[in-house]
């Protein structure tokens, strides 16, 4: 079975029992993009919608799409692909003034429909493909009309999001129920940015929430963007050759996190101790999101990727490879550091920069000592190279 066709069904399903259960959402006194009420921004992300045709995808029991159209003057179209989700909204909401319930595959509906001013998706768009949703997306907005995207980032079994477009198995879960499989679109946040900028979009902002109680491992991302007025043309590129080119490096990133206790290290199930980091992964994996995804995967630490200050590369050669080693600076985070069961490295603690252990692995001592040269650190010598801090970035 594809993908989309294990979601429509799971969410057939859900709305079924829903309509068995007799069970409606309450209209929200407020939008909120995460399943925590009050955390985060509300309808104001979408600008001013008052009078304006206004896209709720995926949009379910319909509550939202209300909340909108009462509070806020919108015009909106809530368009669910599910037969028994469109049961729930329309049974409940068709006579309300301001909003219209379709049952339809939004892509499908977006290639005849009127161009809207605004769209959005709670917790839905990670159902549909994004290389079929985010050009419908496109053809169907007006330029300039803001697309607002709550996506789930980590689930609550702290598994991060992917760096390849590919689905993965997540659960809805229910109470009374058995939880229902689904194939969801679980991306990092760079790779979300790569492909609404492929598609036509700017990307002006994007953040995470994680759950407000700190021992559960829950993180959800708010993406917002905007149609451009016209595509640029793109100049087109090709490989030299068929044959992908000899692997000769490995690359990694090592994350410095300072706080009032000191540096954080963790110990290696091999003995040395050492920052938190790792390789960085393909399919464009930045080396920004490469130190949140490492952080978050040894430590459970929650960090984004604009907390971190890259400080520069450190090249060095093992065994007849090439090593490059991205250190970086991570200057806010969230939780507290959690030997994670899976991970090789762990009992982490903080260490004061006057008490440094013996026994660091070479790779963090290279990165602490090109960041503090006064580190009395020995270590095999790196070629490093600084990273020019941009105005942007202070």
């Amino acid at each position: 079975m594809f993908a989309e066709d294990t979601n429509t069904r799971a969410w057939q399903i859900y709305g079924q029992r829903q309509l068995d259960r007799a069970y409606s959402p309450p209209i929200p006194d407020r939008l909120s993009w995460t399943p925590w009420d009050g955390l985060g921004p509300g309808a104001e992300v979408l600008g001013d919608v008052t009078g304006r045709r206004v896209l709720d995808i995926g949009s379910g029991a319909g509550h939202h799409a209300v909340h909108l159209a009462q509070a806020h003057g919108a015009r909106v179209t809530g368009i669910e692909l599910s037969p028994t989700q469109h049961e729930r909204a329309f049974s409940a909401h068709s006579d309300v003034d301001g909003v219209e319930f379709l049952q339809a595959d939004v892509t499908e509906y977006l290639a005849k429909a009127e161009p809207f001013d605004a769209a959005y998706a709670i917790g839905t768009l990670a159902f549909v493909d994004p290389h079929r949703s985010l050009p419908a997306l496109r053809d169907g907005l007006r330029p300039g009309a803001p697309l607002i995207l709550s996506l789930l980032h980590t689930d609550l079994h702290g598994l991060g999001p992917s760096t390849e477009v590919a689905p993965r198995e997540q659960m809805i879960l229910l109470s009374d129920d058995p939880p229902l499989p689904t194939q969801m679109w679980v991306l990092a946040p760079q790779l979300w940015e790569d492909l609404l900028t492929e598609y036509g979009f700017r990307v002006e902002a994007i953040n995470l929430f994680p759950h407000p109680d700190q021992g559960a491992s829950v993180v959800q991302q708010l993406l917002r963007a905007r149609r451009l007025s016209h595509r640029s043309a793109r100049v087109a590129s090709r490989p030299r050759s068929t044959r992908a080119p000899a692997a000769h490096a490995a690359v990694g990133v090592g994350a410095i996190l300072l706080s009032e206790q000191g540096i954080l290290l963790g110990r290696h199930q091999r003995g040395t101790l050492e920052l938190p980091g790792g390789s960085v992964e393909g399919d464009g994996e930045s080396f920004e999101d490469a130190v949140v995804r490492e952080l978050a995967e040894e430590t459970g630490l929650v960090a984004r990727t604009s907390d971190v200050e890259l400080l520069g590369t450190l090249v060095d050669h093992v065994d007849g490879v090439l090593r490059v080693t991205v250190g970086a600076r991570v200057h806010t985070w969230q939780g507290q550091p959690v030997t994670q069961p899976v991970e090789s490295v762990g009992e982490w603690a903080w260490y004061p920069l006057d008490q440094l252990p013996n026994g660091l692995f070479v790779c963090s001592a290279q990165i602490l000592t090109a960041w503090r040269p006064d580190l009395p650190i020995d270590h095999p010598p790196a070629h490093f190279t600084a990273f020019a801090q941009a105005p942007w970035r202070r």
